[in-house]
């Protein structure tokens, strides 16, 4: 690979058993940060009648803590935050915890709940920990499968026994990192595991999986990898194990047709700004092994720096004035969506800024316009039924975005948990050619406002644009189908789903004819579609005689091609008939063991 440079300032343009049910934990209290960015300029008085321009810019407010390698104590706070985190997982705390460039020694930052931790620099070599950013399950008796909603970017860590310990479940992304070490993604124990996702990232040493059942890793360097349970798929990753699915199951790829890394905060001297990573096509290993990655930059003076107390009528007036968006850690309540309609707008979220709407709105809708980035932030449904939670593109959108797509990554959709939700639709890709690089569209299995009808969400992810990619697609629990796929060339590579597991009797999923709705239904008007390491899982607890007559649909057609697919029936809780439409065989007892099809057609 060339080297990549550009002067970033320049530019302004084992078996999974069933998560048990855990009732919703106490809020945590939100305390003040360590250090804020420097306040705006004081906007000058607006005429009377004329709204008084938004400034650009200014405090991230009292939930990013940001430390450079002199500040005291760093590691009592750390912990303080942990204590807050750590079993909170349907709490109201945020956290981003933000590594000024240089060195710290002898650093644990574990990491609970709704808690990111990111270096400053353009690379991570230019934040060294001597220590560890630790995952473990101790919280949950050992069990990592609930280990959700927290992350690693952008920093280089020297584990102090040589592995780090990142045992996480879905919504946990590690980007950008580099380890000079191995890395472990199971618990203490080896307990259960469910990831997950590392994009962007060097791990020196071996990865060990362990108790994970399936991982999808892109555009990364490895020095090795040591098992398999379920599904593990790469694409793109330099020392990944070779094409060897179902025994061991890996699907390798050699490289990532279309990527974009995620939009990050860091450091130009004391001025703070968001880097804009470039398109690549067939994409392999780490976009900053080989100096300053390629990109683009924006001072931070071009975002409305929003505060959990914003309207959506204020965050909608920032972007109508020219400004992106900055969502500082906190809860947002929105009563009308968030509209983005100019090209090249960034949607920057930190520490799971979180999104609520009210009186059934959507929370975000993104016009048919060039080059949208949506990055870092958590969307809850609201007690009132919303038709659609995120709208990338309207509907019929038709433009042509290959030179500059819009990109939708970590942004995660959850429906009940923290409390009653409904939405029809979670999440629908109407715009051509856009990439969604890691998601997790989730109606909850446990918390609280939880049920088949209580928390009624029929459709997880529709995609009706053309040319869509989706590198890193989790969802599960929806009560039809989970993945609708209308658009024609559409590209998965690795999806994990678990289908409803409260279906109270057979009668419940019936889809006319069809026992059950498939996990990932594409279209009979579809041509052309391609899938990689796909996975679709079962636990109908309620009523575990239910049949599930596949997990995958699709047209039999030549142009719609599925690679390495497999079913599990978790325990024997109730059975698929088959694995894509009636190819495959059916999975049967209580031993967990994957039905797979390695081609279809």
């Amino acid at each position: 690979m060339p080297p990549e440079s550009t002067d970033p300032a320049s530019t302004d343009r084992s078996p999974l058993a069933r998560r048990s049910v855990l009732g919703a934990m106490a809020a945590a209290a939100a305390a003040p940060g360590l250090l804020a960015l420097s306040s705006p300029a004081e906007a000058a008085p607006a005429p009377s009648g004329v709204r008084a321009a938004l400034p650009g810019g200014g405090d991230l407010g009292p939930n990013v803590i940001v430390f450079d390698p002199s500040t005291p104590g760093i590691q009592a706070r750390l912990d303080q935050v942990f204590a807050q985190q750590e079993t909170a997982q349907f709490g109201t705390g945020r956290y981003a915890l933000l590594f000024k460039p240089g060195t710290y020694n002898g650093l644990n930052a574990q990491l609970g709940f709704y808690t990111s931790i990111a270096g400053l620099g353009l690379s991570p070599d230019d934040t060294n920990i001597n220590g560890d950013v630790t995952v473990d399950a101790g919280w949950f008796n050992g069990n990592a499968t609930q280990n959700f909603w927290r992350s690693a970017e952008n920093l280089a860590l020297n584990p102090v026994n040589g592995t780090n310990r990142w045992a996480v479940a879905q919504a946990a992304p590690f980007r950008r990192m580099h380890v000079k070490g191995g890395l472990n993604l199971s618990p203490n124990g080896y307990g259960w595991a469910s990831g997950g996702y590392i994009a962007d990232s060097r791990i020196d040493g071996t990865v060990g999986p362990y108790s994970q059942q399936q991982w999808y890793t892109r555009d990364s360097s490895v020095g090795g990898w040591l098992n398999a349970v379920w599904n593990m798929v790469f694409s793109g990753v330099e020392g990944a194990p070779a094409q060897t699915f179902p025994n061991p199951p890996y699907t390798t790829l050699n490289n990532t047709p279309i990527s974009r890394e995620k939009p990050f905060l860091y450091l130009s001297g004391s001025e703070y700004r968001v880097f804009l990573p470039e398109l690549r096509t067939n994409a392999r290993g780490t976009t900053w092994g080989n100096g300053t990655p390629r990109g683009t930059s924006l001072p931070l003076s071009q975002f409305y720096v929003a505060k959990p107390d914003a309207t959506a009528a204020t965050l909608n007036a920032a972007l109508a004035q020219g400004l992106h968006l900055l969502l500082t850690p906190g809860i947002y309540r929105l009563d009308q969506p968030i509209q983005v309609n100019r090209a090249n707008t960034v949607v920057l979220g930190l520490g799971y800024a979180t999104l609520i709407p009210n009186n059934g709105v959507t929370a975000l809708k993104v016009a048919d316009v060039d080059g949208v980035r949506l990055a870092g932030f958590l969307v809850d449904a609201g007690t009132v039924n919303s038709t659609t939670l995120l709208e990338v593109g309207p509907t019929g959108a038709s433009a042509s975005h290959a030179a500059n797509p819009t990109t939708v990554q970590d942004v995660f959709v959850r429906i009940g948990g923290a409390g009653a939700g409904k939405a029809t639709t979670s999440m629908v890709i109407n715009s051509r050619n856009t990439i969604v690089d890691h998601t997790w569209i989730w109606r909850a299995d446990h918390g609280t406002g939880v049920g088949w009808e209580t928390n009624r969400a029929d459709y997880g992810l529709r995609v009706n644009g053309d040319d869509v990619l989706i590198t890193g697609l989790f969802v599960e629990h929806f009560n039809k189908y989970d993945v609708q796929w209308y658009g024609q060339r559409g590209r998965t590579i690795f999806f994990q789903n678990e289908k409803a597991y409260d279906a109270p009797n057979q009668a419940a999923i019936q889809n006319g004819s069809i026992k059950g709705y498939a996990a990932y239904k594409v279209a009979d008007s579809v041509t052309t579609h391609e899938g990689w390491g796909l996975g679709s899982y079962c636990y109908y607890n309620v009523a575990p005689t239910i049949l599930q007559h596949n997990g995958f649909a699709a047209p039999n057609t030549p142009g719609v091609k599925f690679h390495n697919l497999l079913v599990v029936s978790l325990g024997g809780q109730g059975q698929y008939e088959h694995v894509i439409n009636e190819t495959g065989s059916p999975t049967s007892g209580t031993t967990t063991v994957p039905s797979t099809v390695v081609s279809y057609p």
